[in-house]
């Protein structure tokens, strides 16, 4: 089984689940995140609203940026289907755009059942 956890931008949280939910796998798990990446936050030049002595740059600046940090768990051989579902909804071409990050799960329990193993995982078999 794989663990796939995908830091997506907030806009795009509803067409990622439509998509996933769409290929048969509606069973994950979001948290609201923020991060940054290589540009280090996003800062903003603006007009001020009222005359500024000249020279004086006016910057709102963001150091963390709001994402949301999708996981889903699945067969290993429904993976590269998701990973390829989360980047066909969430590339846009520009920084920001995310990261997907893959990691192999050896156990799975269900707490209520007790079932163990793929079985657990919700979604179909792809």
């Amino acid at each position: 089984m794989k663990e796939i956890t995908a830091i997506i931008r907030m806009n795009k949280m509803q067409r990622t689940r439509d998509a996933l939910s769409d290929c048969g796998y509606p069973s994950f798990t979001v948290q609201k995140v923020m991060g940054r990446g290589k540009q280090k936050g996003l800062c903003y030049e603006f007009d001020p609203p009222l005359p500024q002595p000249q020279g004086i740059v006016t910057k709102e600046c963001m150091p963390f940026v709001p994402k949301r940090l999708f996981t889903i768990v699945v067969d290993d051989n429904a993976a590269p289907t998701i990973i390829r579902k989360i980047i066909e909804v969430n590339q846009t071409g520009h920084f920001g755009d995310g990261k997907i990050f893959v990691i192999d799960i050896p156990e799975v329990v269900g707490i209520r059942t007790g079932e163990e193993g793929e079985t657990t995982v919700g979604g179909e078999k792809l």
